[in-house]
């Protein structure tokens, strides 16, 4: 067993059979994946030290944990690369190497850091497991809700959507349609999903304008990163992108990405202009019935259980923030800071008052990380 770390995007692009280790995952992470990680360093790593701790056994790779340190409240903080966009991040490991997966953690634990603050963590961490007690405090950050379509596609649709609800959407679908041409198409290979994209920002844009968003879609960087991102890993077939088009115009999609047999919803929205129809609700239905067609059994929603998720949701599967492997009094201090924080944010966003108040807040007012 050997163990090493990468430090050069060069190297991180060399890696082989990185992707192996994600598939092996209980919850296995398309933000894990290696092109995803690859292309997110290539456009948002500058300011940070890459810090990719693998373990290899016969010069094969086994175990691997994708960390990096940023200089961040005065102190040099290990976090995963990704950042809070790293959703379910967590050790790696092939089946039969948990002593590799434990090893690899406690070395990570070691590293030049004042504190490490792990965003995006799964139910049941390998990485907190292979911990201390009390190393880390570990907090829930998002609901993660689960929809289940093993029964098939006709049998969650019936139970989710009420007769009013089904009579509804036929409704706004008609009244589309008088509009003009409607359409809806699955984007899910490289020639594909290239034009796709750019629909997807132009829609996006118009959703979001005047707005935070949230996701990055906005901001040339950000426009950069997920095109290359994307386009990689559609050499993989890992993303599908529903488009809902009206005259030959996208009006709505819904973005997902595919891995061993889960799909994952990255992002949704439509038009503001087409509002009343629906047609964001609609390229979400048509994405959990193209997601049932292939064959996937778990669709994980992510993020916060907000409304329009709620009714596909069978079950929540947190995903947590850990803070802590303080190795010096700055970072003790600061972790415990954060710590607080964080869980002051988190006691704020159940409080259906304080959703109320934040709502009545101007937009340019709002402070956002």
């Amino acid at each position: 067993m050997r163990l090493e770390t990468v430090t050069s995007l060069e190297d991180l692009e060399r890696l082989a059979g990185w992707d192996d280790l994600v598939s092996a995952m209980r919850r296995p992470s398309p933000y894990l994946l290696h092109g995803w990680l690859v292309e997110w360093w290539r456009h948002y790593g500058a300011d940070a030290e890459l810090a990719v701790h693998v373990v290899r056994r016969d010069d094969r790779l086994v175990a691997a944990l994708p960390l990096c340190i940023r200089r961040r409240l005065g102190c040099r903080v290990t976090e995963f690369v990704g950042g809070t966009w790293a959703l379910l991040a967590d050790v790696l490991a092939a089946p039969g190497e948990d002593a590799a997966a434990k090893a690899l953690v406690q070395y990570a634990a070691s590293w030049r850091h004042d504190f490490a603050d792990l965003f995006g963590l799964p139910s049941s961490s390998r990485l907190v497991s292979a911990l201390p007690p009390d190393a880390v405090r570990v907090i829930e950050r998002l609901e993660s809700p689960v929809l289940d379509l093993t029964p098939g596609w006709d049998v969650v649709y019936e139970a989710k959507l009420s007769s009013k609800a089904r009579s509804e959407r036929r409704r706004r679908l008609r009244q589309l349609g008088a509009l003009g041409q409607v359409e809806l198409s699955v984007a899910r290979t490289p020639e594909e999903i290239g034009p796709a994209l750019e629909e997807v920002f132009r829609v996006h844009r118009l959703r979001w304008e005047g707005r935070h968003d949230p996701t990055g879609f906005v901001t040339p960087t950000g426009l950069a990163f997920h095109g290359a991102a994307f386009r990689r890993l559609a050499e993989q077939g890992i993303p599908r992108i529903v488009l809902l088009r009206l005259d030959g115009k996208a009006i709505a999609f819904a973005l997902t990405m595919q891995v061993a047999g889960r799909a994952y919803g990255v992002t949704m929205g439509f038009d503001p202009a087409y509002a009343r129809y629906g047609p964001g609700f609609e390229a979400k239905l048509y994405s959990l019935e193209a997601a049932a067609a292939d064959g996937i059994t778990e669709v994980e929603l992510l993020g916060a259980a907000a409304d329009h998720k709620r009714r596909f949701t069978d079950r929540l599967d947190p995903i947590h923030q850990a803070i802590g492997l303080a190795r010096t009094v700055r970072g003790r201090v600061t972790a415990e800071a954060l710590t607080g924080g964080v869980r002051l944010r988190w006691r704020m966003k159940r409080s259906q008052t304080a959703r109320k108040l934040y709502a009545r807040i101007p937009l340019h007012a709002r402070s956002h990380p």
